[in-house]
């Protein structure tokens, strides 16, 4: 067995390890013995309502957007051939945010039922015109990136008008939302996200052979039979359908679509065939341990799930390019 496959065991096995350190820890612990209670039925209702109604819930709505993100992530570094890129580069969680804060601040009451539309509309719309805008005679992975960045600046401009002249119940529920979190999953929210994510997901799977000829540009995917801008409006729409979905249910968390493509790339290679399952694995494990260490490190206070990607996906970010710059050298 190769160190490969050892590491590819060993992530595999944290999934049920996270998942029951999820359930037992928090701001009020759950024994072993109550967790064993709930099988065979003489639990308490306290002990039902904490773990099967709050905890459980969080804990597969953080492993689902994990997974997503950790897809994208892969998809968006494939299509713009730049290991440096993820989701937002393409102003998709720009757009997803101004989107969810136009809703927030404008229909007050209502704010709660449609953001989670709103933010996969603002998402979809800001692809679209980064795309659009791209398209001189097809298009460029360098375009695509140069427009995203602008037009995710001006969506930027917009939330933080929208927090510095709103009204101040208003920013903060908005910044709760942008901090990206689980804490207000259900058993509702975690089934709309994964039904949103079923078609993408599997259409992501499915083009692997396109995403591996992607990365080696333009002409050579052009020489062995790709409709290169086909195939680029193809993967970006998917890319938005994943982030969209997983930035209206849970918000912006950063750094999950960067740091899960390289991870299991070191674990499986660079094939996608591969590469793509081991991202959505590893994107769940960084989100499952980051919401797990939110919830514990300062209890009974909660620290938001972005938050603490941030908090590692920072360090993860100056090491890739410390890395580049030395391979430069």
């Amino acid at each position: 067995m190769t160190s490969r496959h050892v590491v590819l065991a060993a992530a595999l096995l944290s999934v049920p390890a996270l998942l029951l350190a999820s359930l037992a820890l928090g701001d009020q612990t759950v024994s072993r013995a109550d967790l064993e209670s709930l099988v065979d039925g003489s639990a308490t209702e306290q002990i039902r309502m904490i773990v099967l109604d709050l905890r459980l819930p969080r804990a597969l709505m953080a492993l689902t957007a994990g997974m997503a993100l950790g897809i994208a992530g892969a998809i968006a570094q494939a299509v713009m051939r730049n290991p440096l890129a993820e989701p937002g580069i393409l102003g998709i969680n720009a757009g997803a945010a101004l989107a969810g804060g136009l809703v927030i601040v404008g229909l007050k009451g209502a704010g709660a039922t449609l953001l989670p539309v709103a933010g996969f509309a603002g998402a979809t719309l800001m692809a679209a015109a980064v795309f659009a805008l791209s398209w001189r005679n097809g298009t460029s992975s360098l375009r695509i990136v140069l427009i995203g960045i602008a037009l995710g600046s001006l969506a930027g401009a917009g939330s933080s008008f929208l927090i510095a002249f709103s009204d101040v119940a208003d920013v903060q529920r908005l910044m709760i939302w942008l901090s990206g979190s689980v804490y207000a999953a259900s058993w509702e929210t975690v089934r709309l996200l994964a039904a949103w994510l079923v078609v993408p997901v599997a259409l992501a799977c499915l083009a692997f052979r396109q995403l591996d000829l992607m990365r080696f540009g333009d002409d050579i995917a052009a020489s062995l039979g790709q409709r290169v801008n086909l195939g680029r409006a193809f993967l970006i729409l998917l890319c938005t359908a994943i982030s969209g979905a997983t930035v209206a249910a849970c918000g912006l968390i950063g750094f999950i679509g960067l740091i899960a493509p390289h991870v299991a790339r070191k674990m499986v290679g660079a094939g996608h065939a591969r590469m793509i399952p081991a991202s959505a694995l590893v994107g769940g494990l960084l989100l499952m341990a980051a919401d797990l260490i939110g919830r514990t490190v300062i209890a009974p206070a909660q620290l938001p799930a972005g938050i603490v990607t941030a908090l590692i996906g920072a360090p993860f970010l100056g090491y890739l390019l410390w890395g580049r710059r030395h391979a430069a050298q």
